[in-house]
């Protein structure tokens, strides 16, 4: 409880301290769908996912404490590391089955905290969802929590430069209505939750 407690604290020092300057100075972030967040119960927030910097922004902007599975190499990235486990980010074997990771993400949506998940699993260069993964409709449906569709506007092309000069773009996100957990854990029901989180997804990034 007490570890909770500190944790929450910490990840609002961090969104205050040091995302909110980045996300509202340096990229000009707007939030677009607040009235869709859920502001009682945990959920699962899905997104796409196009920069390093996509899961402090994307919890900062959404306003509720976000903890998002991050690949493992991430937490030995001097600096990054420290934030994104303050933030309560907690690593990802990719390319395995790791029940530890999903036994944390059950335990946190237990515990009324949510999750967030990178649809793809990993960056995409054009910033569209394009090979969904099925990982967050199963743990939707075993925890039979809601699908949180959200959205990440070039977060792909933050920083660009022009005659040395670099330019930032304005980071636009916008949240989708939630989506209901599967009925079922059969793969067409999976399939299917999956296939229409990345069109709400695409369709927000329009």
């Amino acid at each position: 409880m007490k570890n909770d407690i500190f944790q929450k604290l910490i990840y609002q020092l961090v969104s205050k301290l040091l995302v909110l300057p980045i996300y509202k100075f340096v990229f000009k972030g707007r939030l677009v769908g607040r009235e869709n967040i859920p502001q009682q119960d945990s959920f699962i927030m899905v997104s796409n996912h196009g920069s390093l910097l996509d899961p402090p922004l994307l919890g900062h902007a959404i306003g509720r404490n976000i903890s998002f599975m991050a690949k493992a190499e991430l937490f030995k990235i001097p600096f990054l590391g420290l934030i994104i486990k303050a933030c309560g980010a907690y690593p990802v074997k990719r390319g395995i089955a790791d029940k530890n990771t999903i036994n944390t993400a059950c335990k946190k949506l237990s515990n009324n905290n949510c999750i967030g998940i990178f649809i793809d699993g990993t960056r995409q260069r054009n910033g569209r969802v394009n090979k969904p993964k099925h990982g967050a409709a199963l743990l939707a449906f075993k925890n039979q929590k809601l699908l949180l569709p959200v959205a990440i506007i070039n977060s792909h092309r933050l920083i660009r430069f022009k005659f040395c000069i670099p330019l930032f773009s304005k980071i636009v996100i916008k949240v989708g209505k939630p989506v209901q957990p599967p009925n079922t854990s059969s793969r067409d029901e999976l399939n299917y939750v999956t296939m229409h989180l990345q069109e709400n997804i695409n369709n927000l990034i329009g």
